[in-house]
């Protein structure tokens, strides 16, 4: 049993989008997995969630507002006492629905735009959803909500840094994240199409640094891709040490990803509590701690800092996920990451849940 403090859930309410995005981190076989919980087992959940010691709430998918109870499930989680924040991609939520959400609870909105322009942004997207977007950004500040801009960089929109910055600033948020890809899921399968050179990433960078400089708002994140740093990211924090991820099916993981991990026992809200999800399923501590650990990371001074990375991605790029993540320059498999690195070049990608479309 583990004495991990959970601190923030992610309720994947549903993983239908009708977003078309090539980086999408939502599983390929998305719609083979049916929303599991209704809006009262949602309401356990939240309330065994703040009992367990969180605070905050992510509400996403796929796209949240694709659920027609979603307002019974904000005002849930907002009666459980948890920070409720809602992650969408702008459609098929409305200004008023946004409103009705706001009355039930909702304290702040993550929302996504795939570049600068419309043209851009809906080729990206897959279908025509800009400028109902940017009403929702506009919806979310006249109604007081706290405001993130959430963009998924690669290839094709790093460019688009600074016009991207400026959009933000018109839509008064109060921050915007500049997420560099990472690279499972579709934007695995999409991973020559997308992942950037280091010559663009380098340049992009350089705006952020001078834009950070020129102003205050919105405040910048920027978040480097893995492939191109040489110390890997801790998985989600940790994993499962601050953060737990309940999927549409009830499937209670550390990560969005976990769940294709092979040989890894996960249990479901549906069928357990929360608590015994979180504390006592195998795959919830396979991870957890140091005694996994191989070397290198087993005698490494950053192994309570990294955690070795992520367990996914070890998976993904070694076939092991007990591997040391080669985002990190002392991986035995590093060459795995650099190979891709090699290959990237544009082409086509696969749209999520569609075809090959078109990349520059």
């Amino acid at each position: 049993m583990s004495g991990a403090r959970l601190w923030n859930l992610i309720a994947e309410l549903t993983y239908r989008c009708p977003l078309r995005c090539p980086y999408c981190s939502n599983p390929k076989e998305w719609a083979s997995i049916r929303d599991g919980l209704d809006a009262d087992a949602w309401a356990r959940v939240f309330r065994e969630a703040a009992a367990l010691g969180a605070v905050h709430v992510g509400l996403t998918g796929g796209e949240p507002s694709a659920r027609r109870d979603l307002d019974a499930i904000v005002r849930s989680a907002a009666e459980a006492g948890l920070y409720t924040h809602l992650v969408t991609a702008g459609v098929p939520l409305t200004p008023d629905g946004l409103a009705t959400l706001r009355d039930a609870g909702l304290r702040s909105v993550q929302l996504s735009i795939q570049d600068a322009t419309a043209a851009a942004s809906d080729r990206i997207a897959g279908t025509e959803s800009f400028e109902r977007k940017l009403s929702i950004a506009r919806a979310a500040r006249e109604l007081g909500l706290a405001l993130t801009l959430n963009v998924v960089l690669h290839r094709e929109n790093l460019a688009n840094v600074g016009a991207l910055i400026e959009v933000a600033r018109t839509l008064d948020a109060d921050r915007l994240e500049l997420a560099n890809a990472q690279y499972d899921g579709w934007a695995l399968a999409n991973r020559d199409a997308l992942l950037p050179s280091r010559e663009q990433l380098e340049a992009a960078s350089a705006v952020v640094a001078e834009e950070r400089f020129r102003a205050l708002r919105p405040e910048l994140v920027w978040v480097l891709p893995d492939y191109f740093s040489g110390r890997p990211k801790p998985c989600m924090g940790g994993w499962g040490r601050r953060l737990v991820v309940v999927a549409p099916d009830g499937l209670v993981l550390p990560c969005h990803a976990a769940r294709d991990l092979p040989g890894l026992a996960f249990w479901n809200a549906r069928e357990r509590s929360l608590a015994e999800c979180w504390n006592d399923a195998p795959g919830m501590n396979a991870y957890r701690d140091e005694a996994w650990m191989r070397e290198p990371c087993r005698s490494c001074v950053k192994r309570s800092e990294d955690f070795g990375g992520c367990r996914c991605q070890a998976f993904r790029l070694t076939g092991d996920a007990t591997n040391t993540d080669p985002a990190c320059a002392l991986a035995p498999q590093r060459a795995s990451l650099l190979d891709a690195r090699a290959r990237a070049a544009p082409t086509a990608w696969i749209a999520r849940g569609v075809g090959a479309q078109e990349g520059n």
